[in-house]
């Protein structure tokens, strides 16, 4: 197959796509799962067309579910996680302490900035959202403090160790694909990510907590009550999440992590709680963790996970992953990222057209990986060759890479976040604002010239 038709076949590709997706989203008002497998019917149908053979399809499809095992794996144990932690009483212990010592005008800001020690910390949102996200988002419903709004404060400041801390799989994995040194990228990325965090907190503190439904601390009195009588309020309820984010700290594998925090929080509910056969325990670990208090705050709060949960968003990732299989086998990424390439032509807009190429990647894949690697390489030697510091190419990466995979509601992180802190994408999208000011920093000072360095002198600006 010639370039020309092959770069044919990837523009209609993507505008059927598209045209699929935004219709259903935004007219039909459907969610993603029915509309990605239109869409990957439709390519797989449009790609027969062109010539091109069931096998070369069916490999890629398997490929990208490959890709989403280990994701999917920790969506579950997380699913089992969340049970556990509601009936052992840690969460609720985390609320009733929470709503006595925080000022619901403070809560978003507080949650932003543990978030961004606990990210920094384990380098994974995944175990960040997962952890603390949730009992943060708990303490949020319970002071009645806009979802949305807290589920951004809670994203930006998980997705902040993602990209910085040199813990994180991405903040390796970016300078490695551009040829640059751990620390240097990591040097060179405060260029975007400390004016994008300074914005985030002083917007935070413009916008406040509150809102419309918030409540005073003394209004809360009700729920607290109740969570005293519904559960044994205690520090030892506390024991599991601390292990589980010491073992973060020290690198330990992030699922025998999650899966020992499940196993001491069993260890909880029989010790602290007093209850919990082992069939009830096995139906929480399935189905979630049920219980009427008669408070609706509190048991909207509690009852909840279980790996049940999480079987709308595995859903959504493993066609995600197939669609994403598919047009990368059908090569059709590197004829969208060649295509970008024609937009070339200095130093700005170089760095542009990588950062669209990335979140065009993000946008077909739904795989925050594929958005740094396949950019990465294409885009490398261009770098090189313009005589442009390639630190600004993983950073590129990492910013419109890393951080907007959780902006997809199709893709892996967006995915997970949604069914984590139950929550749409679309629901918490307009507050991330971290994730939005990242990569529109790293395409300003591209074009204005500040925070690029030089490219003989790759160690310091």
């Amino acid at each position: 197959m010639t370039a020309k038709k092959q770069q044919t076949f990837a523009l209609l590709s993507v505008v059927l796509l598209m045209g699929i997706i935004l219709f259903s989203m935004l007219v039909l008002k459907t969610e993603p799962h029915i509309p990605l497998l239109v869409s990957l019917v439709g390519i797989a149908i449009l790609a027969k067309a062109f010539g091109y053979k069931w096998e070369q399809m069916e490999k890629g499809l398997i490929e990208g579910i490959t890709i989403g095992i280990k994701p999917v794996l920790i969506l579950m144990v997380i699913g089992m996680l969340i049970g556990t932690w509601m009936m052992s009483g840690t969460v609720p212990t985390m609320l009733f302490y929470g709503t006595k010592v925080i000022d619901p005008s403070w809560l978003t800001l507080s949650a932003l900035l543990v978030t961004v020690i606990v990210s920094t910390f384990t380098g994974s949102s995944f175990t960040t959202i997962g952890t603390v996200g949730v009992a943060l988002m708990g303490l949020a419903m319970s002071l009645g403090i806009h979802p949305g709004l807290a589920a951004g404060a809670i994203i930006s400041g998980a997705c902040f160790g993602d990209k910085m801390s040199p813990l994180s799989d991405t903040t390796n994995f970016a300078p490695a694909v551009a040829g640059v040194s751990l620390f240097d990228h990591i040097k060179h990325l405060m260029w975007t990510t400390v004016p994008a965090l300074l914005v985030t907190i002083i917007i935070f503190l413009t916008l406040g907590s509150a809102g419309e439904g918030a409540q005073t601390l003394a209004s809360i009195e009700p729920v607290q009550k109740q969570l005293q009588n519904s559960f044994n309020i205690s520090v030892w309820t506390l024991v599991s999440p601390l292990v589980v984010i010491i073992l973060a700290l020290v690198r330990f594998p992030t699922i025998p992590a999650l899966i020992i925090g499940v196993i001491t929080g069993i260890l909880t509910i029989w010790l602290i709680q007093g209850e919990g056969s082992i069939s009830v325990i096995f139906n929480m670990l399935q189905n979630g963790f049920e219980l009427e208090t008669g408070e609706a705050t509190v048991d909207k709060i509690v009852n909840r996970g279980g790996i049940q949960s999480m079987m709308w968003s595995i859903s959504l990732i493993w066609i995600a992953l197939a669609l994403g299989g598919l047009v990368k086998g059908l090569g059709m990424l590197e004829s969208f990222v060649n295509l970008m390439k024609t937009k070339i032509r200095n130093r700005g807009n170089t760095i542009a057209t990588t950062a669209l190429s990335s979140i065009g990647v993000n946008v077909l894949t739904g795989e925050q990986y594929l958005s740094i690697l396949i950019p990465g390489q294409t885009f490398k030697p261009h770098f090189e060759e313009q005589q442009i510091d390639t630190r600004n190419l993983s950073r590129t990466l990492e910013d419109a890479g890393t951080l907007v995979n959780p902006l997809i509601p199709w893709g892996v992180s967006g995915a997970f976040f949604a069914s984590t802190l139950e929550i749409s994408v679309l629901e918490y999208m307009p507050y991330v604002f971290f994730l939005f000011l990242s990569p529109l920093f790293t395409i300003l000072l591209g074009y204005i010239g500040i925070g690029v360095g030089r490219r003989e002198s790759a160690v310091s600006e």
